[in-house]
């Protein structure tokens, strides 16, 4: 064995292990004490990802056989954190568990950090603006991390990014891209943007917008994305407040892309060359 702190249970109502089996996503984040929130990682991939980005873990739950297995080299890393494990059949009645690969991890959320900590030095940032999906959350934190994005901000009506969904569409990317939430959006939020540097494009639906291959654009040397909510997009208050107005071209009377998808093309085109 590589580590003596291994629990056997039987019940997942155990005090131990309500952290994975009972509470809500709202009480894991505790909003009336944010700094003893958690969120639960899913998978060894995605708990690699969060240990090697410095998250603290608290306790893992998990088949017997990943114990030797594909949780051996987390369950060393971690130390004398508790490991609880227990049969598949009581583990599978975990909504969801079929999908983790047999491997949980609760952690302490991180200490949030400032907008200006999370932008210095950043030529590319996307601002999401309440998107509420975890889907489109998540995807937008992976294809950021993917294509040069270089940290993301978030307005307070969005879907937390350490939603259990969100991390694992992520595929752990919201542990290696800086994020943070911006206080109050669009105003004075979007003027903080602009002392920190920022030319603003509100990806929009507009007649006066720009195309994404407009050069001049593409050639700001910082550069904030700004993507709208599922549906209805940015608010015109938002839109006015933007240094460009921007869409994607699109064919076949198409008039829109699902939020994830159009935040993928904005930032392979508008990426720092």
């Amino acid at each position: 064995m590589t580590t003596m702190n291994i629990h056997h249970i039987t019940d997942l109502s155990l005090p131990e292990v309500q952290v994975y089996s009972h509470l809500t996503e709202a009480q894991l984040r505790n909003r009336l004490e944010p700094d003893k929130g958690i969120f639960i990682c899913e998978s060894p991939k995605v708990i690699r990802v969060a240990l090697e980005a410095g998250c603290q873990p608290i306790s893992i739950l998990t088949e017997e056989k990943h114990i030797e297995g594909q949780a051996a080299d987390i369950i060393a890393q971690c130390n004398e954190v508790p490991v609880y494990t227990g049969s598949r059949e009581l583990l599978a009645s975990l909504t969801g568990y079929e999908l983790t690969r047999g491997v949980l991890c609760a952690m302490r959320r991180p200490q949030p950090k400032t907008v200006e900590e999370i932008c210095r030095g950043k030529h590319r940032v996307v601002l999401v603006d309440s998107v509420v999906n975890s889907t489109n959350t998540g995807a937008i934190f992976r294809a950021a991390a993917a294509l040069g994005i270089d940290a993301v901000l978030l307005t307070t009506t969005c879907c937390d990014p350490l939603n259990r969904r969100s991390v694992r569409v992520s595929m752990g990317t919201v542990f290696q891209i800086p994020w943070t939430y911006i206080p109050s959006w669009p105003h004075p939020g979007m003027e903080q943007l602009h002392e920190l540097g920022y030319k603003t494009a509100a990806m929009a639906l507009t007649p006066n917008a720009v195309s994404i291959d407009n050069p001049q654009l593409m050639a700001e040397d910082r550069l904030a994305i700004i993507m709208g909510t599922e549906g209805d997009g940015l608010a015109q208050k938002t839109i006015n407040s933007c240094d460009y107005q921007v869409i994607i071209p699109m064919q076949n009377g198409v008039d829109s892309l699902n939020v994830a998808a159009a935040a993928s093309v904005a930032f392979w085109q508008l990426r720092k060359r």
